[in-house]
């Protein structure tokens, strides 16, 4: 009778507790079925010579780069450096090479809490640049981690992929000489990959960094379905039209974007290509172990929101 008894009470106990878990997900899918609110919200940013704050310029608007490099930074003071350098040392020699190449690079600070800020300042003050993937002016979009893993001079790859696929999409290879064309008019997606290196033992990954990339795979796979064997790869190219309908969209900010790029391309029905890029791990990761609760923890709101219909999709 006892152990009944105990039983009973561990099982409503264990019955609370998954009540009030799903409860808590439904409710902060709810509270983030707004959470693309900011796409309406004025932005602004610092001009580097006035040090007025000045209107971003609008996803909507028409293009007037080639190139947007995107650069998400949180507390990167000291990684953020060498991955500018180098990103504006091939930038600079490609535009020497190709007077037509024009670029911007943005830097999002994302609530860092050393000195991200300044450092990124510095080289806005020196090279002109501002922020923001909703109010890039590119044809094209490179997002890329702060941290240098992957190599800017592999955008390439993503790039000749994406105008192989849009040359198809349009009127076939007979795009290249209709003046009509225009690659940023073309929603295509192009996601960095490590997944050959994993393949080919290569990647000199943490052990734990395995671990959480499998499991996080197969959860992925739940979630968002199959075709995109890395997801996490910071390394991610877009056509303007592309970003337009994905990022004002987006509501994940953190850990789980990236699948719901995935998810939302699949609406879409925009291509997503798998381009292999040269990867390297850079110390001062901030994937650990505690990063595995935030991940399931945003896939499952992902997953309800979603499913419900509460994350509602513009078109």
């Amino acid at each position: 009778m006892i152990m009944e008894f105990l039983f009973t009470i561990l099982a409503a106990l264990i019955s609370i507790v998954a009540l009030g878990l799903v409860s808590v997900i439904v409710f902060e899918a709810y509270r983030r079925s707004l959470n693309n609110a900011h796409v309406d919200a004025p932005a602004i940013f610092e001009d580097p010579k006035s040090l007025k704050q000045v209107p971003c310029p609008d996803i909507f608007d028409p293009a007037k780069k080639y190139l947007s490099l995107i650069i998400p930074a949180f507390n990167e003071e000291h990684r953020l450096p060498g991955a500018l350098n180098e990103t504006m040392n091939y930038l600079k020699k490609r535009e020497a090479k190709d007077k037509s190449f024009s670029y911007e690079v943005l830097i999002v600070d994302d609530g860092s809490r050393d000195g991200t800020k300044r450092v990124a300042f510095d080289f806005v003050k020196k090279y002109g640049v501002d922020k923001g993937m909703l109010h890039s002016r590119g044809e094209l979009l490179l997002m890329l981690d702060a941290d240098g893993a992957t190599k800017v001079t592999d955008l390439e790859k993503l790039e000749n992929q994406i105008h192989a696929v849009a040359r198809k999409e349009h009127r076939g290879d007979s795009a290249a000489c209709d003046t009509t064309f225009k690659i940023s008019d073309i929603p295509i997606v192009a996601f960095g990959s490590r997944a050959h290196l994993e393949e080919k033992a290569i990647a000199t990954r943490k052990w734990y960094r395995n671990f959480l990339m499998k499991g996080f795979h197969l959860v992925v796979l739940l979630t968002a379905g199959p075709g995109i064997r890395d997801t996490q790869c910071g390394f991610k190219m877009f056509t303007r039209s592309a970003a337009r309908k994905l990022f004002t969209n987006v509501r994940l900010k953190r850990w789980c974007f990236d699948v719901e790029l995935v998810f939302l391309c699949k609406w879409f029905r925009i291509p997503v290509l798998e381009v292999s890029v040269n990867w390297s791990e850079i110390p001062g990761s901030k994937v650990n172990l505690l990063s595995i609760p935030n991940m399931l923890w945003e896939l499952a709101l992902m997953s309800v929101g979603y499913r419900t219909q509460m994350w509602k999709i513009n078109s």
